[in-house]
């Protein structure tokens, strides 16, 4: 229940007035720290991940932070209440039941009147329904197609969302007129006063089922496991949202389907670390190799390709590849890759291999060959002189 969460901005760890890029860096810190690949088997972990994206979907959506800032939860939770759905009364799903009774006990009307007067059989939309998939490195920037199974609410169609049984249809019900509400008249003080509730005989639904559907029980509605196609747009990102429209639970009398929104995970990658559209990683490389300037092998999304790294090459140099980055979502275009140099240092050398390292440096103990070394011991005699 929405009473239960914690405040969206407690999770992300921001202020109200932080900005979209303040509220973007706090989640990918919160997803980077949590996500389930570098926590396996850690269920605290799990729950902050999703605690998390569900903040970030709201905080980072215009329209929903400002139903956040106004109502809180109530604002964004289809769930919260008895009403169901945003929209559907104060702060997405607010029922004043008695109290429109009580109200319209005195002013005649019903409280929130034009709510009461509606048509309990008219066309409504059916509910947004989640999902997660979770991608690798190269899926996310690439693109590509995935099935997922989802569980939706469908309607029945041995019935066609009537409730009834094939060869029979719904009766008005007597009682309320078809309304699903009906008026009650109470003596007071003041004279007779007139208010509503909703009829008990048909529940509200203005229809009586006298011989239910045996698949959906009278219900009209169905869950269904179905499967679904998603096409994967090249460039998405780690926590971004796909909305799939109609993809969610199917409408009431006829009314237009829900959407379906799937909240991507992206699988760190062993190699690449992304930022952006822009993609970095660590080459290694050995002594004789920077020195000397060598051909290198280095690893792209879209293969390996040679780059010449200059004689004297030192370690933690960087150079980039134009271009060769991630698909700029939804623009033309792509982010470039940093490649940084990272010098290894060789091991378990041998007796022979030691003596040409040593004869190797008496013959570059000049400082042309160290000019960062002499500067910093100079640095240190100009400290102690």
């Amino acid at each position: 229940m929405s009473e239960n969460k914690r405040d969206y901005y407690e999770v992300l760890g921001v202020d109200k007035s932080a900005s979209e890029d303040e509220i973007k860096k706090a989640y990918r810190k919160a997803a980077k720290k949590y996500h389930p690949d570098l926590n396996p088997g850690d269920a605290e972990a799990e729950k902050c991940f999703k605690e998390a994206a569900e903040a970030y979907e709201v905080l980072s959506d215009s329209d929903k932070k400002a139903r956040y800032d106004q109502f809180g939860h109530a604002g964004v939770d289809p769930n919260f209440g008895a009403g169901g759905g945003y929209g559907g009364g104060f702060g997405g799903g607010f029922d004043f039941g008695d109290l429109g009774d009580i109200f319209g006990s005195f002013f005649g009307g019903g409280f929130g009147g034009s709510s009461r007067s509606a048509n309990p059989n008219a066309p409504r939309r059916g509910n947004d329904i989640g999902a997660n998939l979770n991608l690798s490195f190269e899926e996310a920037a690439m693109g590509c197609t995935k099935t997922i199974k989802i569980n939706r609410i469908e309607t029945c169609k041995d019935c066609s969302g009537s409730g009834a049984k094939k060869g029979s249809s719904p009766t008005t019900c007597s009682n309320c007129g078809g309304t699903g509400r009906i008026n009650i008249t109470q003596r007071t003080p003041f004279g007779a006063m007139q208010s509503q509730r909703t009829c008990d005989k048909c529940g509200g639904k203005g229809k009586i089922v006298t011989d239910p559907c045996n698949t959906c029980d009278g219900k009209g509605r169905i869950r269904k496991s179905v499967e679904q196609t998603v096409d994967i747009p090249a460039g998405i990102d780690d926590g971004q949202i796909i909305n799939v429209r109609g993809g969610g639970d199917n409408g009431i009398n006829g009314g237009p389907a829900g959407d379906l929104r799937i909240q991507i995970g992206v699988r760190p990658h062993p190699v690449f670390e992304r930022d952006g559209f822009d993609v970095f990683c660590e080459i290694p490389v050995t002594f004789a190799q920077a020195a000397l300037g060598a051909e290198i092998t280095v690893p792209t999304l879209e293969g390996k390709v040679k780059f010449t790294i200059h004689e004297g090459t030192q370690p933690g140099d960087e150079f980039k590849l134009k271009g060769k980055g991630i698909k700029r979502l939804n623009y033309s275009g792509k982010g470039d890759q940093y490649v940084k140099i990272v010098l290894e240092v060789p091991k378990n050398l041998s007796s022979k291999q030691k003596e040409l390292i040593k004869e190797f440096e008496e013959s570059t103990s000049d400082n042309d060959n160290y000019k960062k070394r002499k500067g910093f011991f100079d640095k240190i005699k100009d400290m102690f002189d």
